[in-house]
């Protein structure tokens, strides 16, 4: 339910705990649906939803450093470097030394990486571009701005860098 502010123009929203809980629900079905179509892409590799993002993420920053994309992703060393490794022995990703410092380790989709990008992200594509043809262009704007809302300062800040081709390294 939504309450005009007549001074400031603002729309005041008040939802009710069970509203809320419907849109926490409908959250959780809706990721269930948006992984299904590249899950089972993925299991015909033998590969998780780790790999995808390592993979998503490589492609929209190309070159990304390991640290970069430890911080991108949130994980551990540990279980990035067991996905890398995976990537690397299938040659899906290739690493490169850095030129300015040769610790750094910058990494690149294969042909054959960049061919499993492209067939996860057309199933995600398809399945957003569907709903949002359903619901139209206001809900759209509307969708992703509750999405912006949710992320936490420094991820918005990251997510502002991506969607800017900045990347995060920067």
């Amino acid at each position: 339910m939504a309450i005009s502010n007549r001074s400031t123009g603002e729309a005041l929203l008040f939802l009710t705990d069970e509203q809320l809980r419907q849109g926490i629900e409908a959250m959780f079905f809706a990721y269930r649906g948006f992984t299904a179509d590249p899950d089972r892409i993925l299991d015909k590799h033998g590969y998780g939803r780790a790999h995808h993002r390592a993979i998503h993420f490589i492609n929209c920053v190309p070159g990304t450093t390991v640290n970069n994309l430890l911080h991108i992703l949130g994980v551990t060393k540990q279980s990035l470097n067991r996905v890398l490794r995976s990537l690397i022995e299938d040659g899906l990703v290739e690493v490169q030394v850095g030129q300015k410092d040769r610790r750094e380790r910058h990494l690149y989709l294969t042909e054959t990486g960049q061919s499993l990008e492209q067939e996860l992200s057309n199933a995600q594509r398809a399945r957003m571009r569907s709903a949002y043809r359903d619901v139209g262009a206001d809900a759209v704007s509307g969708f992703r701005q509750v999405l912006e809302a949710m992320m936490d300062p420094e991820m918005k800040r990251a997510y502002w860098k991506l969607r800017d081709n900045e990347g995060m390294d920067k």
